[in-house]
């Protein structure tokens, strides 16, 4: 019996090493306001990965099995006191990232604007106040730029009903542009549709609907072996294997959730709030259980010390400040997302987890050590082992969370505008 709990003791700490460390969507606009960029007045519209359509190129008509990016009811207003005079083209243009020289300009090779100036215009390369945009080399008949513009007294003008067809794989791009000083007061309403050719999933998000789907068969078995031996040997079960029966139900729950709310945003384009909100608690709830349980673990709870002591309450106070900044993350992250690229918001949000987790590492790796030096006094020999082989398994894993981390940073820095996606 013994040799068996030294079993099951190291099974649920290398699983909990584990999780310690471990398709149109549609864009809507809201009255958003135009800002200003450079020379030029921009909303941006949206950016995904597309895989290409499965249809005949040459057929311009999007259908079930195509790849394409619809614009539905994209409606411009000015205010009333700016509508006394007819205005410039306002464009939407999509593009693909490998297409980004090709938007923009400069005279003499000076600054880079993205509306024409009055020195380009005398170059014979654009017309003043239009944007400034050249055949892709790479992509026939990319990028795709269209506009309307108000006629004298109209408050209001829609785009027509239009769909463009993606027929190459990439990260696509939508930018709605003027360069009219007389409409810095615009706004945009209506909605964008893109679509690959499996559903509305982004691109990059296509893989995690298959992903956890096997994730979620995964923990059903994982947890049907671990509550079978829970009922075996219930009167033998302690306190902190109730926490790990919690874990695992949490991750079959989150597991669960993220496969419907992937399969729903897949089959409607948009995303499910409620769904999305649950899936994101249950995982921090999981995230921050687990790093507790770790911490009591590497502080010899129910080994050399029956409780915690003065302890519990500084415990506790980690383990709530870690739940709220890393739900507040996620949500940002996560509820609502549609676009393939991250908020600016995600920079500020994320480096207080980031202190969390950095603080939980040192506060285990410390507390390990104080409970290897007592198990060594007391010469617990048995347990000695088991907490050696623990410690060892958390460094390795440490060491290759740390590693991944750097592998992200150079990713991304070598790849600013998404082309790998």
């Amino acid at each position: 019996m013994p040799k068996l709990r030294n079993t099951l003791f190291l099974l649920y700490l290398s699983f909990f090493c584990f999780v310690f460390f471990s398709e149109a969507s549609v864009h809507e606009y809201n009255g958003q306001k135009f800002v200003s960029k450079g020379n030029a007045f921009v909303v941006h519209g949206g950016s995904e990965g597309i895989y290409s359509s499965f249809a005949d190129t040459q057929n311009v008509t999007a259908t079930a099995g195509d790849s394409f990016v619809r614009f539905e009811k994209i409606t411009f207003r000015r205010p009333k006191e700016s509508s006394n005079f007819s205005s410039h083209s306002i464009q939407a243009i999509v593009f693909e990232v490998e297409d980004r020289e090709a938007i923009g300009g400069s005279a003499y090779g000076g600054q880079r604007a993205v509306c024409c100036t009055a020195d380009l215009a005398k170059l014979g390369v654009c017309s003043e106040g239009e944007i400034i945009h050249r055949p892709s080399t790479k992509n026939p008949g990319w990028p795709k730029v269209f506009g309307i513009s108000f006629s004298e007294d109209d408050e209001v003008t829609t785009l027509p009903l239009k769909s463009i067809q993606i027929t190459k794989t990439g990260m696509y791009n939508l930018y709605f542009i003027h360069c009219d000083l007389n409409l810095k007061d615009l706004t945009v309403e209506g909605k964008t549709v893109w679509k690959n050719p499996t559903g509305y999933l982004p691109g990059r998000m296509a893989p995690l609907m298959n992903f956890y789907g096997f994730m979620s068969l995964a923990f059903v078995i994982l947890g049907i072996f671990w509550f079978l031996q829970y009922a075996r040997f219930w009167r033998e079960v302690l306190p902190l294997q109730n926490c790990i029966t919690l874990v695992i139900t949490l991750s079959m729950l989150e597991m669960a959730l993220w496969y419907f709310d992937y399969a729903e945003f897949n089959g409607s384009g948009t995303r499910p709030v409620g769904i999305t909100m649950w899936a994101v608690t249950f995982d921090t709830i999981k995230r921050t259980i687990a790093r507790i349980i770790i911490l009591m673990v590497s502080m010899g709870y129910g080994v050399v010390r029956p409780t915690l002591g003065g302890l519990t309450s500084k415990v506790t106070m980690l383990g709530a400040t870690f739940f709220l900044a890393s739900e507040i993350l996620e949500l940002v992250e996560n509820v609502g997302a549609v676009s393939d690229l991250s908020g600016k918001a995600r920079l500020f949000l994320v480096l207080p987890v980031a202190i969390l987790d950095a603080f939980f590492i040192l506060w285990i790796f410390t507390s390990l050590s104080s409970t290897l030096n007592k198990l060594q006094t007391k010469r617990m020999v048995a347990k000695l082992d088991i907490y050696r082989k623990f410690t060892n398994a958390l460094a390795v894993a440490v060491i290759v969370s740390i590693g991944w981390i750097c592998y992200e940073i150079y990713f991304k820095a070598n790849d600013v505008y998404n082309e790998q996606w």
